[in-house]
């Protein structure tokens, strides 16, 4: 994701590397009404319980709210809370359908972000971790913390 310069970040799903163990990773484009892109541009949308699904062939991405835009009249506003389809190709989404449904796993959104004028938003395909990992992760950031410190001093 960060290897091309024409990336504008939006929202970042801090929560979801935490709580889950990140498997694997996908992009994917999303479709949206023309209020949509608006609001998330004014970066008014929350990742926080978003999750993706298999429904009809395709994936949806459950539970993302974009807020809904101010100055749009009632014909044109969007449901902040609608099932939103993700572009995939069809291998991808057999695959994590499987994924998904035989081994269990979740596909989270990771991150949002414009890239090249379009909207895109990384996948990742997890499996929660119990608290004995949750506990290892918040220990490995914190001796992260304290070496960049030290270093910085040292300089």
């Amino acid at each position: 994701m960060n290897d091309d310069k024409h990336i504008k970040l939006v929202m970042r799903n801090k929560r979801a590397y935490y709580e889950y163990e990140i498997i694997e990773k996908y992009e994917a484009g999303i479709s949206l009404q023309g209020t949509e892109v608006k609001s998330i541009r004014a970066g008014k949308v929350n990742l926080g319980d978003a999750y993706a699904r298999p429904r009809n062939g395709s994936i949806s991405l459950i539970n993302l709210y974009i807020s809904p835009w101010e100055t749009a009249n009632e014909y044109d506003q969007h449901n902040p809370t609608r099932p939103r389809l993700l572009l995939l190709h069809k291998k991808e989404i057999r695959k994590l359908s499987h994924e998904i449904e035989a081994k269990g796993y979740t596909l989270l959104p990771l991150s949002l972000y414009f890239k090249a004028g379009k909207l895109k938003v990384e996948l990742g395909l997890a499996k929660g971790k119990n608290v004995h990992d949750k506990r290892q992760t918040a220990l490995k950031r914190d001796a992260t913390r304290e070496m960049d410190r030290a270093r910085k001093l040292s300089q």
